[in-house]
């Protein structure tokens, strides 16, 4: 592990996001409700909230953080589920892989619950889509022109 023993305590938040591309058949059963697991986005939302108040316990090395906020959001779109986390904390290092454990563990989530109806379904896009605090200041990733092939 590093050692942060000597580094301030900082404002830090970070959002991460991701995608699971799946059928209209499955999309359909999710808008609803007929998913056999139950309310697919409510459960996602609950489990990647609870994976990074965990990620510690996941990600060797990881920093057991005091976490401030976790908000996980799930979407439905024309191929699939949009998902977004964000994390934030004040303490001596970051919260990045907080926000992409949330957001891959949300996703899993819809796997899992959806996998009866359409077992073709696949993540797409995790990734960390800014942050701020620390040393290195607020970071964000830039945008791609007509938007973020999938």
């Amino acid at each position: 592990m590093v050692d942060i023993g000597g580094k301030p305590v900082t404002r830090r938040t970070a959002a991460a996001e991701g995608f699971v591309r799946a059928s209209a058949e499955l999309l359909a059963a999710i808008r609803e409700d007929r998913v056999a697991k139950g309310s697919v986005l409510q459960v996602a939302r609950l489990a990647g909230i609870q994976a990074a108040k965990r990620t510690d316990e996941l990600i060797p090395l990881c920093h057991s953080l005091p976490l401030d906020a976790v908000n996980v959001e799930l979407s439905l779109t024309d191929d699939g589920v949009a998902i977004s986390a964000e994390a934030s904390t004040s303490y001596k290092t970051g919260v990045e892989m907080e926000a992409l454990t949330a957001a891959s563990v949300a996703a899993l989530t819809v796997i899992d619950m959806g996998k009866a109806i359409d077992p073709a379904m696949t993540i797409q896009r995790i990734q960390l889509v800014r942050k701020t605090g620390g040393k290195r200041g607020a970071w964000a990733r830039p945008s791609v022109e007509g938007g973020d092939e999938a």
